[in-house]
This record gives C-alpha cells, structure tokens and sequence, in this order.
C-alpha cells in the first residue's frame, strides 16, 4: 500500500496482528499435516507465524496481514487469518469490530491450501 493507510485497514491489521503474535482475539487452527508433526515442529512453525514482519506490497496487497507464507525446514508454511460473524456461520459484516468479528487464522502447508 502507498501513502496514508485508512483507519479501517489499519485497525484490521492491528486486530491481525494481535491475533497473529498472541493467540488473543480468536481462533488459531492447524491442518492436519502441521498437527500431525508434534509438539516441537508446531512450536517452531508457530514462531515462525509470531515473529513474520516481512509485509510487502506484494505478499500484502490490501495491508491487512492476513496471509503469507513462512518456511519451515524448506516447506512453505501459510498461515490465513478470516473473519466471521461470532456464531462462525457467515463472514462477518465488519471486520474492525471484535465484537462482531471472530477470528480465525488457520496454519497449514501451502500444499494443503
């Protein structure tokens, strides 16, 4: 994104991020390939997700922080972040709010997208 970033981006990015670094603000899913490889391989991908702060125009075209990949002992690793409504039924009518808005980021390798 160029210039000034709107309001309702930012606060989307800021709410992304929250749940991105800290597991706060909603739900964090993994695959079932990324489950399966123990404990000690989840917590190296999930450190992975944490501490990315490589955002560009490119990976992140709305500025959202919603998406991008992260590799893992040479696997792409993706991690997604959607917004739904609070039941999780539909998407939500507006993502700059927390309490209209459940989070769900879901970490899985990019084959399994």
């Amino acid at each position: 994104m160029t210039g000034t970033i709107p309001a309702d981006v930012l606060a989307i990015c800021e709410l992304n991020d929250k749940l991105r670094q800290t597991r706060t603000g909603g739900r964090v899913y993994l695959s079932q390939g990324i489950a399966a490889l123990g404990d000690l391989s989840i917590s190296e991908i999930l450190a992975l997700v944490v501490t990315f702060d490589e955002f560009t125009a490119e990976n992140d075209p709305y500025g959202e922080h919603d998406c991008a990949v992260v590799n893992w002992q040479g696997q792409r690793v993706l991690f997604k972040i959607d917004y739904f409504d609070p039941t999780l039924q539909s998407h939500s009518d507006d993502p700059t709010d927390p309490k209209m808005t459940m989070r769900v980021m879901t970490v899985m390798f990019a084959s399994e997208y």
